[in-house]
């Protein structure tokens, strides 16, 4: 049976607790992660995670990946979000499609950190239907010019690159579909603006916009009109991410409400002590087991190469829902000063909510779970 690796876990937990947590809130503040987080994440290895030592990533197997992205997530949830959306989709798509010029040229420095990936595929008009893309890419001679538009992409306007999918044959449905790696530094390539979020302030979320973007041919990932495939492929693995995320998010929000329960006194003893109180947590930590468990069973399939769709489905699904049910309850658990800024438990629930929207809603979950029935 595959375990998490213990010396990954205990080197993400420190970083986490020490370099992430102390600074979350003034990070969510200043509405960015600091250049030298990123660094440091590139130097541990957190930013290959996915990838194969032959391209300089750290290779870790699927369940270690879940139990590190929990560990960064409890240290910071805008943080996890970057370390999640650069792994898994972007670096698992170059290493799973890419040529070996394309994972020597783009991949590699990916697996560094010094680049920071995005995944290009939602559009303003295309969220969980992904065969509604807009965006254009037509061929001139060995170039593909890129024109249009995206929406809610993370990572947009760091350094790096995009796995960026694209129209290339607009009377093939999803068969005309392509997948492109470009620099973000690429003439025509614009960050429209960076999106003002409810949570997970730090995390750029952006609109961008493809203006007679140039692109090698070379740029060209798969086979023209696989890109609806190739974006399907990293389904399992962002969902096994998003569900770890929220374990680790709702984990450091409980851990906070029972420390300060043991600590707060009302009616002379520890509020944990008084049954309304202690049910609550209680239950919110049954909860946040069983949301780990789910997590954990999804990514043990994948690391054995067993099927894991409604396993992944699944641990979404109920990670992400519980977690907000249980910052719920730590929120409850410190009264009013759950409500205030000066306390993490207010910024881990505004961070936790969108966990139900991305990597496929929730809606998304039940109906491919009810398909599978």
């Amino acid at each position: 049976m595959t375990t998490a690796d213990p010396i990954v876990l205990e080197m993400g937990r420190k970083f986490a607790q020490e370099r992430l947590a102390p600074g979350a809130a003034a990070r969510e503040k200043a509405g960015r992660i600091e250049p030298e987080i990123i660094a440091e994440l590139g130097e541990l290895g957190i930013l290959g995670a996915t990838t194969p030592t032959e391209w300089d990533g750290s290779e870790l197997d699927a369940v270690t990946y879940a139990a590190l992205v929990e560990e960064v997530a409890a240290g910071d949830g805008s943080v996890s979000t970057l370390v999640s959306v650069h792994n898994s989709p972007t670096c698992e798509i170059l290493n799973q499609f890419g040529t070996p010029e394309q994972k020597d040229r783009w991949l590699r420095p990916l697996a560094t950190g010094r680049h920071i990936g995005s995944f290009g595929l939602t559009e303003p008009q295309a969220g969980s239907d992904a065969s509604a893309l807009r965006t254009r890419a037509v061929r001139k001679g060995d170039r593909w010019i890129i024109n249009g538009s995206k929406q809610f992409i993370s990572n947009g306007a760091l350094p790096g690159s995009i796995m960026l999918f694209a129209v290339t044959d607009p009377d093939a449905g999803k068969r005309g579909i392509s997948c492109f790696v470009a620099a973000k530094n690429t003439p025509g390539y614009q960050v429209i603006r960076v999106e003002e979020k409810l949570g997970q302030k730090a995390s750029d979320t952006c609109a961008l916009a493809f203006e007679d973007m140039e692109l090698a041919a070379d740029q060209l990932v798969g086979a023209e009109g696989q890109g609806y495939r190739i974006a399907l492929s990293t389904l399992e693995s962002g969902r096994v991410g998003i569900a770890a995320q929220s374990v680790g998010l709702a984990r450091a929000a409980l851990e906070f409400a029972v420390a300060y329960a043991r600590d707060r006194r009302a009616f002379g003893k520890p509020i944990i002590e008084h049954q309304a109180v202690g049910f609550r947590l209680v239950e919110a930590k049954t909860k946040l087991e069983a949301a780990r468990q789910l997590t954990t069973h999804a990514a043990r399939l994948r690391a054995e190469g067993k099927p894991a769709l409604e396993a992944a489905a699944m641990a979404k699904l109920f990670a992400s829902e519980a977690a907000e049910q249980i910052c719920t309850a730590a929120i409850q658990t410190l009264g009013g000063y759950g409500f205030l800024a000066d306390y993490p438990v207010e910024r881990i629930y505004r961070d936790v909510r969108v966990c139900q929207i991305y990597e496929g809603t929730s809606d998304v979950q039940k109906i491919i779970l009810q398909r599978m029935l």
